[in-house]
């Protein structure tokens, strides 16, 4: 990672950047290659929560959660077989992700948001609890062969909206599976979305096109647009104000 407010770092292996663009940052998210004799293989996925008009204007923010403080709850089926559950955000079981960026959407408890990475061990079952009805709450089933939630059985490489009001229960089958589950309540607001601006109005977008070409968001103070950093530490993470994590 390398952005115009002079952050950067490397990060992986279960590791989460968490960024808050606010009114404008610039950024730049690489992956080099590490090995030169064996596959350079990444699985990421790359998020989007919308800010609530009253914070879209605040000052970017960027932060780490580094996969050690992320929680990991782990349910056990009858028949011994486990689920993993991270808990990248909101709760689960009472165990809580680590505090979101201030002004960000999942900050404000009529979120209900929720980002749970889940690996189940092959023919084990899990059981997520019912929420609000207004919020929305999707699985993507990335890795395995197939699952069934609540007697319906879907095949991997599936997104699969589900019924908030109802507990939902998850059957793993013959393999071991991944599964990415987001869940939050809507703003409630306009969305009018361009290019990599997402505002409430035509009017703020073509003002925030107007402002990039303006001010780039920032000093870019990188040689090049796509830098890649010393892999010297493997995980490390140097924040705006100068202050720094060292992961090793």
């Amino acid at each position: 990672h390398s952005d115009s407010m002079g952050a950067q770092a490397r990060f992986g292996h279960g590791d989460v950047q968490w960024m808050t663009a606010g009114k404008g940052i610039s950024h730049a998210e690489m992956f080099p290659m590490l090995n030169s004799d064996t596959p350079n293989s990444t699985e990421l996925f790359q998020i989007w929560i919308n800010l609530p008009a009253s914070d879209k204007f605040v000052t970017p923010y960027f932060t780490m959660f580094w996969r050690d403080t992320i929680p990991t709850v782990t349910v056990e089926a009858p028949n011994g077989k486990k689920s993993f559950i991270q808990i990248i955000a909101g709760q689960f079981e009472g165990v809580a992700a680590p505090l979101p960026p201030p002004n960000s959407w999942a900050s404000r408890v009529e979120s209900d948001i929720a980002i749970y990475s889940i690996t189940m061990e092959a023919n084990s079952e899990m059981k997520l609890s019912k929420t609000k009805a207004e919020t929305n709450r999707i699985l993507y089933f990335f890795n395995g062969n197939s699952i069934t939630i609540n007697g319906s059985t879907q095949q991997v490489g599936h997104g699969i909206q589900v019924n908030p009001t109802f507990d939902l229960e998850i059957i793993n089958g013959s393999e071991d599976s991944e599964i990415l589950i987001l869940q939050a309540s809507p703003i409630g607001e306009p969305v009018v979305k361009y290019g990599p601006f997402v505002m409430n109005t035509k009017e703020e977008i073509q003002q925030a096109y107007q402002d990039y070409q303006r001010t780039k968001f920032g000093d870019w103070s990188w040689d090049t647009n796509a830098p890649t950093h010393s892999n010297s530490k493997e995980r490390f993470a140097i924040h705006a104000d100068g202050s720094s994590e060292y992961e090793g």
